[in-house]
């Protein structure tokens, strides 16, 4: 497996109610996902004290995202120009790249798609313990659950 397809799957049961969430967390894993380039760095956005990394299942999720970023700033129609991405498997993002941004960061995927996205925070049983925000709670997941 490991493609975007699975992840959206799995991202669906569980925005159903059901489906396991060490599955969905593990699909993420195995999957590739893309990340535009902002400025010079990957794609973030600030929520709730958390810095999300904004992934994307494929181009065509991606695409979703720039024509929403354009209509938002006013530039429709820019969308339609090529934005740059790096493609990530979704183990690198969770265990290299979130613990080096020094602040707590989650992945957001698919953040375009009301009714399809789905934020995976940072907290044990998703990224590191030394960076799970939940970590020091003394309880496996931290009594969260996706």
């Amino acid at each position: 497996m490991g493609d975007g397809a699975a992840l959206v799957d799995r991202m669906a049961e569980r925005r159903a109610g059901v489906g396991d969430p060490g599955a969905l967390v593990g699909e993420l894993r195995r999957a590739l996902v893309l990340v535009p380039y902002d400025r010079g760095g990957l794609w973030t956005a600030e929520f709730g004290g958390i810095r999300w990394v904004c992934a994307f299942t494929d181009e065509a999720a991606l695409a979703r995202f720039a024509e929403e970023r354009a209509v938002v700033e006013g530039t429709a129609g820019a969308a339609s120009g090529t934005w740059e991405y790096a493609a990530f498997r979704g183990a690198r993002l969770l265990d290299e790249v979130i613990p080096a941004m020094g602040v707590p960061a989650g992945v957001a995927v698919n953040v375009a798609d009301p009714d399809g996205s789905m934020l995976f925070p940072p907290v044990v049983g998703i990224v590191p313990d030394a960076v799970a925000v939940d970590a020091d709670a003394g309880v496996p997941g931290g009594g969260r659950e996706l």
